[in-house]
């Protein structure tokens, strides 16, 4: 079957066609008929989808009440249908040991009794190959911690990935791009300094490692690579015409503690697909296609972040270089270990006449896109950052004869200072404020706190709102302090610029993303990145991608999937194949 044929025939046709997308819900391809032709299959799974999102509360809890329980009666008898059947095998639901069908019935049974409605999942997995068992149990005992509204959303997005996964097989559909992709995330996810999560922290051997496939990976895509002085792996698709300048693309490989595998990876290794593709077809761009894997943006190892970006922009800092880590090495012993000539640092740097721009490709790190049921949007800017580290110093006294008049307590200050924060940083829409770290040093359960340490974040795409916010909450902190008669330090630690994207950079992925018959829809980053810093040499722009799992990142719990992966590969190969100056 083709989507010519499905565009072609009759709307009874049509819905007898598409009845097995939607679980027992020829409803939803009912209403979606009338929007037909549909100009890609991309168009006939956002109008069935949008069916969904536009339906009335009962009808999305009758379409997920349409839904078996995994590993449950109907499947134990025999009577799912076709696509069930064939998807709960590829998990291996149906060869459950003894124990696992015990405990699925159980979360079966208690999933119902919380929520009322089955629990749903795409068995099939991020990447259409299923999940292992062990995974579907363990989402289901995650799962059954949520509200259930939330779980009502999660249910809604997950059968929406089935029914795309389903059409995909309904149609043929080979994606091009997001296998790949999703399968060198998972062989340099594997590389880790932890044994037991993922962590690639600057100039260890996993760092190390991974920096080797890049370049190999670079290199099979026909590109000039190499390694240069900081660790960044550079790799240069080159184009026939003469005198052409550089588009640079690209993301880091380092990653935070016990971390995901698509942060910062996803901008490397996509546009590293596209190279290849173009390589294979013989392909060449009017511009220079550099591609860089920036080798430090996290700051896990040194505490110092864009290591590998500001080298590129001609920022790098040469004193980070005496920085040492947990176990006393410093950055330069590091990185001469490594076989890098840190003399060579300098001569890193790009001249901005020779670039175009810098792009950058990135999973969304939070849940606006998958809240939104889309799988990309275009960053407006990259939000500012002011970080402060607070000391807080009263008066361990005794909790049971102290009066409470006449206290000086630390704790009870940093309280207020954090509902201070989270009531002022409410007050403009792309204004946020954060206390992640909050500690009682000493503290005892009969012991009035005598100091308190807290962190400080606040961010805003508007410079300038974001400093009013910073100098009221200092505000607020003095005047909260002199009441409580509390002593106060305060440390800046972060005074970064927000990195507003270029206008005409983010009307071409606009276009590409409605060329790809996506709704454009654009958002802030609230997240650093190493667009930030290459703002500084060049205009930029940023491409996001939906985060699964609630918007989940900085954790194993980050996922996306092949099919989202693919279609960003395709904007951003449109988008270089229409890029105007």
């Amino acid at each position: 079957m083709t989507l010519s044929d499905l565009n072609s025939c009759d709307a009874a046709t049509f819905v007898e066609r598409l009845r097995g997308i939607y679980e027992h819900s020829p409803w939803i391809p009912e209403r979606a008929a009338a929007q037909r032709p549909f100009n890609s299959v991309t168009a006939l799974k956002q109008a069935m989808q949008t069916v969904v999102s536009n339906a009335t509360l009962d009808e999305q809890l009758g379409l997920i009440r349409a839904h078996p329980e995994l590993a449950g009666k109907a499947a134990v008898a025999g009577q799912l249908t076709a696509e069930s059947t064939s998807e709960q095998a590829r998990s291996g639901l149906h060869l459950c040991s003894a124990e696992e069908f015990a405990t699925l019935h159980q979360l079966n049974a208690d999933y119902n009794a919380r929520f009322g409605f089955p629990f749903i999942l795409a068995v099939k997995g991020p990447t259409g190959q299923g999940l292992t068992r062990q995974s579907v149990i363990a989402t289901f005992t995650r799962r059954l911690k949520n509200q259930r509204a939330d779980e009502i959303a999660e249910c809604l997005r997950q059968i929406k990935r089935i029914a795309e996964i389903r059409i995909n097989d309904l149609l043929a559909v080979q994606l091009e791009f997001g296998p790949t992709i999703m399968q060198w995330c998972e062989t340099i996810g594997a590389w880790s300094d932890d044994e037991d999560a993922l962590t690639c922290a600057y100039m260890t051997p996993a760092h190390r490692k991974t920096a080797a496939q890049l370049l190999d990976w670079m290199r099979e895509a026909g590109m000039d690579a190499h390694i240069d002085a900081v660790g960044n792996v550079v790799g240069v698709y080159r184009s026939d015409a003469a005198n052409a300048k550089t588009l640079i693309t690209g993301s880091h490989y380092d990653t935070v503690r016990n971390g995901g595998k698509y942060d910062g990876r996803l901008g490397i290794l996509l546009p590293i697909a596209i190279a290849r593709s173009l390589h294979a077809r013989g392909e060449k761009l009017p511009f220079n296609l550099e591609i860089i894997g920036f080798a430090e943006e996290e700051g896990v190892r040194f505490k110092s972040t864009f290591l590998g970006s500001t080298a590129v922009t001609g920022h790098f800092d040469l004193s980070l270089l005496h920085q040492t880590d947990a176990d006393g090495v410093s950055m330069r012993d590091a990185l001469l270990a490594a076989g890098h000539d840190v003399a060579r640092i300098p001569a890193i740097a790009r001249n901005p006449a020779d670039l175009l721009g810098f792009v950058e490709v990135h999973i969304e790190q939070g849940p606006v896109l998958l809240q939104r049921d889309l799988a990309l949007g275009v960053v407006t800017a990259i939000a500012g950052s002011s970080r402060y580290l607070v000391d807080l110093t009263g008066l361990a006294s005794h909790a049971g004869t102290t009066p409470m008049s006449m206290r000086k307590d630390a704790a009870a200050a940093a309280a207020e200072i954090v509902l201070l924060v989270e009531q002022r940083c409410a007050q403009a829409p792309s204004l946020v404020g954060t206390v992640g770290q909050l500690q009682v040093p000493g503290g005892s359960v009969n012991v009035i706190p005598g100091a308190c340490k807290l962190s400080l974040d606040i961010r805003a795409a508007d410079d300038a709102v974001r400093l009013a916010a910073v100098k009221d909450v200092l505000d607020g902190i003095a005047a909260i302090c002199a009441r409580r008669q509390i002593e106060c330090s305060i440390e800046q630690i972060v005074d970064a610029s927000a990195a507003p994207c270029a206008a005409r950079l983010m009307q071409q992925f606009g276009a590409a993303i409605e060329r790809a018959d996506l709704p454009r829809f654009d958002l802030l980053s609230g997240a650093g990145h190493d667009a930030m810093a290459m703002a500084a040499i060049t205009d930029v722009a940023m491409l996001f991608t939906r985060c699964g799992n609630g918007g989940i990142s900085h954790n194993p719990l980050e996922t996306m999937t092949a099919d989202d992966a693919d279609i960003a590969a395709r904007v951003l190969l449109d988008f270089l194949r229409s890029y105007a100056a």
